[in-house]
C-alpha cells in the first residue's frame, strides 16, 4: 500500500490511467542504474528520482568541472572540483529522500559492469564514449538486463532501447560494429547544445518508466533520429545483423 504521503508527492502520474497505484507501486519496487551523469543523465536521473523509482545506482568516475555546467543542470557553482555521483546522489536525495539512491565513483569496466547488471532492473545508458557503450552493450546483453542507450551531438540527438532478456534481438553492435570504428566526436571535442540533452535525458527517463510499467516502448529496437533545430524525428527499425560479433550466434 501507498502511504498518505506517497499518494499526495505522486499524485499527478497516479491520475494517469497507465499509472495508477498499481503502476505507482512498481516504480517504487524498481531497481535502475544511470551510467554517465553528465549532459544525459542529469535529467534522466532528476525525473526518474521525482518519479519515485525505488531505487537508483548512479555510475560516474568524473569530477565536476566548470564547462560541465551549461548542460549538467544536476550541478551547481559550488560543486565544482567534486565527484559527479556523489554530488547527484545528494541532489536526488534532497529532492526526494524517500528513495535509496547509491552513488558509484567509478567507471563502468566490464567485469565491474557484468556483476551489478544482474542486480537492476534496468541500465539507462548515458555515456558519451563508443567504448564504454560497446562494454555496457556486451554486459548487458550476458546478464540479460535491458538498457535504454542515447547519444547527443550539436543539436541531434540519437536514442534505442534493446531488451536482452529476450532472444534473437538485435543489439548496439549491430547498429555500430565494433570492428568498424572510427574517430566518435563527444561534447567535449564537437560541442553540443544544453537543452538537447534535456529533451533526449528525458526521453531516456520516459522510456524506462514505460518499461517499468509494462507500457509500449516505442524506442526498442528502434533508433530515434531527434533534431533540436528543427525539433524534427524519425525513427529507423532495427534489425539483428547475422554477422554480429555480440549477438549473432543467438
Amino acid at each position: 500500500m501507498l502511504s498518505a504521503r506517497e499518494l499526495q508527492r505522486y499524485s499527478r502520474q497516479i491520475l494517469l490511467p497507465q499509472v495508477g497505484e498499481e503502476g505507482q507501486r512498481k516504480l517504487a519496487a524498481a531497481r535502475l542504474m544511470v551510467i554517465g551523469l553528465g549532459g544525459l543523465g542529469s535529467p534522466a536521473a532528476l525525473y526518474l528520482a521525482a518519479a519515485g523509482i525505488g531505487t537508483l545506482h548512479l555510475v560516474d568516475g568524473d569530477c565536476i568541472d566548470l564547462s560541465n555546467l551549461q548542460r549538467q543542470v544536476v550541478y551547481k557553482t559550488n560543486h565544482l572540483g567534486k565527484s559527479k555521483a556523489q554530488v547527484a546522489a545528494q541532489q536526488l536525495t534532497a529532492a526526494n529522500p524517500a528513495i535509496q539512491i547509491h552513488p558509484h565513483n567509478r567507471m563502468a569496466d566490464a567485469s565491474w559492469l557484468l556483476q551489478q547488471a544482474g542486480q537492476v532492473d534496468l541500465i539507462l545508458d548515458c555515456t558519451d564514449n563508443l567504448e564504454i557503450r560497446h562494454v555496457i552493450n556486451r554486459s548487458c546483453r550476458a546478464a540479460r538486463c535491458p538498457v535504454v542507450m542515447a547519444s547527443v551531438q550539436g543539436f541531434s540527438g540519437q536514442l534505442i532501447s534493446f531488451d536482452f532478456s529476450r532472444n534473437r534481438h538485435p543489439c548496439y553492435a549491430c547498429l555500430f560494429p565494433p570492428q568498424k570504428r572510427s574517430a566518435v566526436q563527444n561534447c567535449a571535442s564537437a560541442g553540443v547544445i544544453g537543452p538537447a540533452l534535456g529533451m533526449v535525458g528525458s526521453m531516456q527517463a520516459l522510456e524506462a518508466m514505460k518499461w517499468l510499467l509494462g507500457l509500449p516502448v516505442p524506442s526498442l529496437n528502434q533508433l530515434h533520429l531527434v533534431e533540436a533545430e528543427t525539433l524534427g524525428l524519425q525513427s529507423l527499425q532495427l534489425q539483428r545483423q547475422e554477422n554480429c560479433p555480440i549477438c549473432g550466434n543467438d
